[in-house]
């Protein structure tokens, strides 16, 4: 008895083990979308959790970390010529001292205004990408309101209360990423 009790339980966990390994293996099933005439979609993690936002975001970050280098350095640079104008004013006439002083200033300024538009061009970047984005995620989300059967997607921020089953986000982050990819092709 104990021989066969051996080889059920060598059996059950080879059957066991293999049922497991196919259940890994088995890729996730998007999630489903419930059947409702209202839906909810939380838009800002919708781009956030996308292939698509997380690659806009990486690139605005190192393209921010670049601007932020670029910054420093050049307050190294302004910092070392101010203290350059500093040392030379006790040897310096005042009109001649003056002279400098203000071209100086407008350097600062000019370089000020310039690193402030970079700053802009930046932050108006992550707004045109979010604007693709949804562009582009438009046509899913009106496939995502046809299979439900709804007449509506509402931003789940703006709903006062409601069941967590009518949110579609993660449905459609999947859906997104299957149809856009990171939105570079």
């Amino acid at each position: 008895m104990r021989r066969f009790t051996r080889i059920f339980l060598t059996l059950l966990a080879t059957v066991l083990a293999g049922s497991f390994v196919a259940a890994q293996e088995q890729p996730k099933p998007a999630p489903k979308v419930v059947q409702s005439p209202i839906l909810t979609v939380d838009t800002d993690r919708l781009y956030s959790q996308s292939a698509f936002g997380l690659r806009a975001a990486k690139e605005i970050e190192e393209r921010g970390a670049e601007l932020a280098t670029e910054n420093r350095s050049i307050e190294a640079e302004l910092s070392a010529e101010e203290q350059e104008l500093t040392d030379k004013r006790a040897t310096m006439e005042p009109e001649a001292f003056r002279t400098l002083a203000d071209a100086f200033d407008e350097k600062v300024q000019s370089t000020r205004r310039a690193q402030e538009a970079k700053g802009r061009d930046l932050s108006q970047l992550l707004e045109k990408e979010q604007i693709a984005f949804l562009n582009a995620a438009a046509p899913v989300l009106e496939a995502l309101m046809r299979d439900a059967g709804a007449a509506v997607i509402l931003e789940r921020r703006s709903v006062f209360l409601s069941a967590n089953a009518i949110d579609i986000t993660d449905a459609a982050i999947a859906r997104i990423d299957a149809a856009l990819g990171d939105g570079t092709k």
